[in-house]
């Protein structure tokens, strides 16, 4: 006898806070499919489960890896099986076919399922993968990039930047976690007043799985308004060292791993550089970006309970943008600039997870996150426009200083949480964490701003320069359970306490899913959820200390149909409700939630108060195969409305009301050496406000129209990129050569509608034009 084990690709979609695993399943007859008593055990941990009468089993809290299972059956000898694999954070469901003892093929089927709804998470869950990620055209190898094709996603106010907009929210109500850290911000070129930067700080070729939840998601995640994105990365290789060289968008670099102690453990490190500074000195905006990344994770197994594991995440970066020696025709309103940004930042953590009896498992993490920023903005026009024939070196040694930064933010943290397995409650979570912030600011902004909003010149002059400490604690419980074969139910809920704001909240959870049949099922999730604004908004004025935790209440349902074990379509219904938004107390109509996706950080600091609100709400459509032998693909539509109000308490469309979205992408394996993708992303018009022309050219400066904000919409946003893939055979290696193209039909986006000062005219501003691209990927 013999154990024949068939998988598809990905295990299913789940979550588990504690990084453990799970395995699942029904044992049945082949043929008659008749539910069958069975043991199953996993070697290893020595853990066994008992399918009933009616062929069900789970075997959960498993540490991740690679398990050989065993499956008794009354009058049947064990069969034995390597090559089952348990996830971090995912939960398989297979289905175990046992033949007909008459027959004369005696071995077992393992089937795994892709789709399978998990217990705690209701709602808007998506599970990617590391060849989604780094083959996938229009990615650029960025898990943020890919991310923005999910359903109801949108790209930010720039293809150069990778924000994520979810669901008509702000970029900056995103929490980010890989492997049990959880990061401020996962990219380069990023400052404190926002989320978003221009690339991601991972490499992808470490990435096992991505879970993305956009909605409605449960008790054990620290509060954010708009969505979680959760990394895990793989183990390095537990058998013998090797490594591999890659270039690509992000640059070149080099990836190694091997065993630690005979494959009690292993280690990976990946270190890239940008090269881009090596051909010009002048990418098309000023200047060059120049940029360093470092990954790095080590695990080991103390014992068969005891497994510990330690993450780094780092780059340091800097850039220079802006005026050009020679002024252009087409130059934009950034050419009036000189900006000079310098920046590092690094998240290190360790874990330890143990395996509680047979029934529970806890995670113990403790991380630390520290970034530094240096900027420097000069204004060339502020005085008038640039004198012709005047070298560049002169001009920039008379501009003023108009903005200018040197701060530094960290964050550590402590934190436990615990899965158990109950006969009460089923599935039991709770935790808790506790947060220090250490906070520097030494930012000034001498002569404010020339806000938009306004014909006052130089509005909102300061200059921060202070340190301080701030505390954070935090704990949840949650608990899911099944009430009948086809009702489950979670319920939950956290406190945080937000020593700063002198502020605690509370969060109820709720979710329910009701299967309908066995490929159809209901779904609906409710959770609301608080969020402290960014430390460096609540201390650039006195009167934003006065600011408390705005909310967001989820309110998600839908169905899920399961067509095969690779292909699901999903239809979901949300709404999203806003209260104690940071609005401005100078401008009634502006809005915290309506800025973000922007690098010019002096522009979005003003004095602030808790009165703002808001309404979301869409619907979304979601068709997903995954890649099986020849080909994979995802396609999805949203529709959504999004409103915000200022301190008027008039709901306009905000700036990231999208009201449709389209995505597709997909990819062909032809052959063994030859692979193709593409995607193409549709968005309906993004709203602005127009200008006053006639008050704009007497100030020389763009002066909003407010009574009509956010009236106005761009032109539709379309982008094809296209890509493929060829393997090479070199020294008996694969060296894998790729070729694309961003933005294949040229197609002239608009990113916005703005006012150039040394013109003092309108101008469109363009996102990016084609935009070829190659790399490569060898492995030694």
């Amino acid at each position: 006898m013999r154990l024949c084990l068939l998988v598809f690709p990905f295990a299913l979609l789940a979550q588990d806070t504690t990084g453990a695993g799970s395995l699942a399943g029904t044992v049945v007859e082949e043929g008659s499919n008749t539910p069958m008593k069975a043991r199953v055990c996993v070697a290893g941990p020595n853990r066994c489960a008992d399918a009933g009468a009616d062929g069900a089993f789970r075997l959960p809290d498993l540490r991740s890896g690679i398990y050989v299972i065993e499956i008794a059956s009354d009058g049947r000898s064990p069969l034995k099986r390597e090559g089952i694999e348990v996830r971090a954070g995912l939960e398989a469901r297979v289905e175990v076919l046992l033949p007909r003892l008459e027959s004369q093929r005696q071995e077992v089927t393992v089937t795994e399922s892709v789709f399978i709804a998990p217990e705690e998470i209701k709602s808007s869950g998506f599970l990617v993968t590391r060849q989604e990620v780094s083959k996938s055209a229009g990615s650029l190898q960025d898990v943020s990039r890919y991310i923005q094709t999910l359903p109801g996603v949108a790209i930010g106010s720039s293809d150069f930047r990778n924000d994520i907009i979810v669901r008509g929210g702000s970029p900056l109500e995103n929490l980010y976690i890989i492997d049990n850290i959880e990061i401020p911000n996962i990219n380069a070129f990023a400052n404190f007043a926002s989320a978003g930067g221009t690339v991601s700080l991972l490499d992808s070729e470490l990435i096992q799985d991505v879970t993305f939840l956009t909605g409605g998601y449960p008790a054990p995640y620290i509060n954010r308004t708009s969505s979680v994105l959760q990394v895990a990365q793989r183990e390095g290789d537990r058998e013998k060292f090797h490594g591999r060289a890659t270039v690509g968008f992000a640059g070149g670099g080099t990836i190694l791993e091997g065993p630690i102690k005979k494959g009690k453990g292993s280690w990976v490190v990946s270190a890239r550089r940008s090269f881009l500074d090596f051909f010009t000195d002048d990418v098309g905006f000023g200047g060059v970006p120049i940029l360093y990344t470092f990954n790095a994770k080590a695990l080991y197994d103390l014992t068969p309970r005891d497994r510990v594991w330690a993450v780094s995440v780092s780059g340091t970066d800097n850039i220079r943008l802006g005026a050009r020696e020679e002024v252009r025709a087409d130059d934009e309103e950034v050419n009036n600039l000189d900006i000079r940004y310098d920046g590092w930042r690094t998240a290190n953590g360790f874990n330890w997870q143990r395996l509680l009896g047979n029934s529970a498992v806890g995670l113990l993490g403790i991380t630390h996150s520290d970034a530094k920023v240096g900027s420097q903005v000069k204004d060339l026009v502020r005085n008038g426009p640039r004198p012709p024939g005047v070298p560049l070196d002169r001009i920039l040694v008379r501009a003023p200083i108009i903005y200018s930064d040197d701060s530094r933010e960290g964050e550590t943290t402590l934190k436990y949480d615990l899965t158990a397995q109950t006969s009460m409650l089923s599935k039991m979570q709770a935790g808790g964490s506790y947060k220090i912030f250490n906070v520097r600011y030494n930012t000034q902004s001498p002569l404010g701003t020339l806000s938009p909003f306004t014909t006052m010149r130089d509005i909102n002059p300061f200059d921060l320069r202070r340190n301080f400490r701030a505390y954070q604690g935090s704990a949840y419980s949650q608990f899911t359970r099944g009430l009948t074969r086809r009702l489950n139910v979670t319920l939950g809920g956290r406190i945080d306490n937000y020593n700063y704001l002198s502020a605690s909240r509370f969060s109820p959870r709720a979710g329910v899913s009701f299967r309908i049949t066995d490929k159809l099922s209901w779904r609906a999730s409710y959770g609301q959820y608080f969020q402290q604004p960014f430390f460096l908004f609540l201390s650039a004025f006195p009167q934003n200390r006065g600011l408390i935790p705005f909310r967001a209440d989820h309110y998600v349902t839908g169905l899920t149909y399961v067509a095969t074990p690779t292909f699901r379509i999903t239809l979901e219904a949300y709404a999203k409700r806003y209260k104690d938004y940071p609005v401005s107390t100078q401008f009634p109509q502006l809005s915290l939630a309506n800025v973000g996706d922007t690098f010019s950080v002096r522009d979005i600091l003003f004095p602030m108060t808790s009165a703002g609100r808001g309404r979301v709400k869409g619907v979304e459509l979601f068709a997903e195969k995954k890649f099986t032998n020849k080909w994979f693909g995802q396609a999805n539509l949203a529709w959504l409305r999004s409103r915000q109000a200022g301190l008027d308490a008039v709901l306009r469309p905000s700036v990231y009301d999208y009201p449709r979205i389209a995505n597709f992408v997909g990819g062909y394996r032809l052959n063994a050496k030859w692979e193709f993708s593409s995607r193409v992303s549709y968005l309906a018009g993004r709203p602005f406000t127009p200008f006053r022309d006639d008050v704009s050219r007497q100030q020389s400066r763009g002066i909003f129209d407010l009574t009509r904000v956010n009236a106005e919409r761009l032109p539709d946003y379309l982008r094809v990129d296209i890509r493929a893939d060829r393997t090479f055979t070199v020294r008996d290696r694969p060296l894998l050569v790729f070729i694309g193209v961003q933005n294949a039909f040229n197609r002239r986006n608009v990113a916005g509608i703005g006012w150039n000062r040394a013109t003092n005219s309108l101008q469109q501003g363009e996102q990016l034009g084609l935009f070829p691209l190659i790399g490569m990927d060898w492995r030694f």
